[in-house]
């Protein structure tokens, strides 16, 4: 089979990470830059595409994640790495645009040994007074919408096979 429909295939959500083992930058970029790479309307390239490995910086993501959800337990599943996407609220294709880039990032991070997991409420955590103060901190200006975190680094444990794909999934019309 063709690598790349290979790494489509079995990539799979990761909801449990080794805290301890960090990826390499080397492995970060090639993720994030493949995230660089998706399609984005018109070729405007207006997602933003923030790293972080700051360990404090990631827990107060997490805190603030898990403050929208109402838990205190981790959303990010002890995930040592967060990207974060975020969407040009200018573009008519913002959130495609980002939700493209959010695949791009999952499946290069499959093809390069790392697991991965789409994390939500980055909308609610960026639309917050505390969430734009980090934006601006970060030096992000503009109307931006966080369209997902993405929990990056190594499984704790293989994950599942995928289920079967249901028999409706496509319809050909011939």
């Amino acid at each position: 089979m063709n690598e790349t429909l290979n790494v489509l295939e079995t990539r799979r959500s990761v909801r449990g990470f080794d805290p301890e083992r960090i990826p390499s930058d080397e492995l970060i970029e090639q993720v994030v830059r493949a995230g660089e790479y998706a399609p984005t309307g018109r070729g405007m390239q207006s997602p933003r595409i923030v790293v972080v490995t700051n360990k404090a910086v990631r827990d107060k993501l997490s805190q603030l994640n898990a403050e929208v959800m109402g838990v205190e337990s981790d959303p990010f599943y002890g995930a040592p790495v967060i990207t974060l996407v975020l969407a040009d609220r200018s573009r008519p294709t913002y959130i495609y645009d980002g939700s493209l880039v959010m695949g791009n990032l999952m499946n290069a991070a499959h093809a390069v040994g790392l697991g991965s997991c789409w994390i939500h409420r980055a909308h609610e955590v960026f639309d917050s007074v505390e969430g734009k103060l980090l934006l601006a901190s970060w030096g992000i200006e503009g109307d931006y919408e966080g369209i997902g975190h993405v929990a990056l680094g190594y499984a704790l444990k293989e994950p599942a096979e995928a289920k079967p794909r249901k028999d409706d999934y496509t319809v050909w019309v011939k």
